[in-house]
């Protein structure tokens, strides 16, 4: 099986002839483009190349579009610092919507005619070229709370969760149509996983995200799924309280951070949703031995 067809037959329910193969890298595959971060993050071909060097040596089933959670909010206007060799960050001292009242007049940017977006098209547009039959390619948009969060300075957006929930609502209501967009241009380019990154979700405690972010995660999903795209969800850190409302969301994939153990994960989501994860990225992955990285996959595996 090529790792497209083993990916997709897992998400389909079907036998594979292993289990499929997405760790997530970004400054690792950057290492191997002979690059700086600053220009594998803003110039696609050098993104592409380390992807690919990246999964062709380890033998990745997929290849990924994303270098950061900047390039959305970037092209809405965002203020975003570059540094040479870590991945860009939004200037949350200086955000967009500092002054809230500038969403009323903010808009939708053109995924093509922007700068950081339409970087991210084209290299999906040149993996579908390069390793579209062998790699699945993913598609990457930011979630509600995290988008909510890059364009409003996320410590402001959690006091908005109590103060201003009306402006929470309508800054959502942007954020979902905004994604979509981009989502809907990644798909006609070629990716067929579109992953959702909502970080900011795992802050905000299981009542604010039942009330506010899963409405929105919901329909993000259904979403995706209307433009024909298969859909993942990432939110790093402590999910724990909200395992089992992340497992109705109806995601092809679900991403658990180390710190959500896969069994909980298994108990509140179910036998048939695709868990991914979750060996520790550093205890593990980077500092252990590669008798310690066999074992903590197989205990994932268990």
């Amino acid at each position: 099986m090529t790792g497209r067809e083993r990916i997709l037959a897992m998400l389909d329910g079907k036998p594979t002839d292993s289990l499929p193969f997405m760790p997530m890298t970004m400054m690792f595959a950057c290492d191997r483009s002979g690059a700086p971060y600053r220009d594998y993050a803003t110039q696609y071909e050098l993104l592409v190349k380390g992807q690919i060097r990246t999964a062709q040596e380890f033998d990745f089933d997929y290849v990924n579009s994303m270098s950061d959670p900047a390039g959305e909010a970037a092209d809405c206007g965002a203020p975003v610092k570059f540094f040479p060799d870590q991945p860009p960050a939004l200037d949350e001292a200086n955000a967009l919507l500092t002054d809230k009242r500038k969403l009323g007049g903010l808009k939708i940017p053109d995924p093509y005619t922007g700068t950081r977006m339409a970087n991210r098209l084209k290299a999906v547009g040149l993996y579908r070229q390069r390793v579209g039959k062998e790699k699945l390619i993913e598609g990457w948009i930011e979630g509600p709370a995290a988008q909510a969060a890059d364009l409003r300075g996320i410590n402001t957006l959690m006091l908005d969760f109590y103060d201003d929930q009306p402006f929470v609502t309508d800054l959502f209501e942007f954020v979902l149509e905004l994604e979509l967009t981009f989502a809907k241009a990644q798909v006609a380019e070629g990716a067929e996983l579109i992953g959702v990154g909502d970080a900011a979700a795992s802050l905000v405690g299981p009542k604010i995200y039942q009330d506010f972010v899963w409405p929105y995660e919901k329909r993000m999903m259904d979403g995706l799924r209307a433009l024909g795209a298969r859909t993942r969800l990432h939110i790093c850190g402590n999910t724990r309280p909200i395992l089992g409302l992340m497992g109705q969301l109806g995601c092809d994939v679900v991403d658990l951070d180390s710190l959500a153990t896969l069994a909980e994960g298994r108990a509140a989501m179910g036998p048939n949703q695709v868990l991914l994860g979750n060996i520790d990225p550093v205890h593990v992955l980077r500092n252990g031995t590669p008798e310690e990285v066999y074992a903590g996959v197989a205990e994932c595996h268990r």
